[in-house]
């Protein structure tokens, strides 16, 4: 049983993980079991070019992204469980947690975050009764959201990124997996609000 499984190694996944791991030695976030699904075939990353992204140097391709996300993420937060070439096909919510079924394999975790892209190619089964038209793209693109409140989509179900809601700039996805991140944070803290800051000594 995870604490919490992040579905999608895009910008949102990997912040969103990245930020969980991060918390390591907080006592309240000691011993979660923490993972993320890193899927990342359909991510727009993979033919982005970012000259306009504030710490990235220009021409950083979404791509070498992709791969130093991972790199990253295994280097700091090891504890972080990536799981690779694996497609989620089914959530399933039971009792307290939620059944996670891949093409491979079945997963259970306690809190799901799904942070994958916002075509209307999604056709993860369990999630139909949430797809809206996007609120902030061009109707003739045809992108969708999974309605949320403030990212959240149901008690422990999660959404962050364009598919949350949010406009397609790298920026707001990777902001928006940090977002999600803190809140689960804040509800393994018993309601009391987190960050997490790394200083110079």
């Amino acid at each position: 049983m995870y604490d919490a499984l992040i579905v999608g190694g895009g910008a949102a996944g990997l912040s969103c993980a990245l930020v969980l791991g991060s918390a390591q030695n907080k006592a309240f976030a000691q011993n979660k079991k923490i993972a993320i699904i890193t899927h990342q075939k359909t991510s727009h990353l993979q033919t982005a070019l970012f000259n306009n992204v504030l710490g990235l140097a220009p021409e950083t391709t979404g791509e070498s992204i992709l791969e130093q996300g991972k790199t990253q993420l295994a280097s700091l937060y090891p504890h972080v469980e990536q799981i690779d070439l694996e497609k989620v096909l089914e959530i399933e919510k039971q009792n307290e947690a939620f059944k996670i079924l891949t093409n491979k394999t079945t997963y259970n975790t306690k809190i799901v975050v799904i942070a994958v892209g916002y075509t209307n190619l999604l056709n993860i089964k369990g999630l139909e009764t949430f797809i809206e038209p996007h609120p902030r793209a061009a109707i003739e693109k045809d992108r969708i959201w999974l309605k949320n409140t403030d990212h959240l989509i149901e008690e422990n179900l999660y959404v962050a990124g364009t598919l949350a809601g949010w406009r397609s700039q790298f920026a707001i996805a990777s902001g928006s997996g940090a977002h999600v991140a803190t809140d689960i944070l804040t509800l393994w803290n018993g309601g009391k609000h987190v960050k997490v800051h790394d200083k110079k000594i």
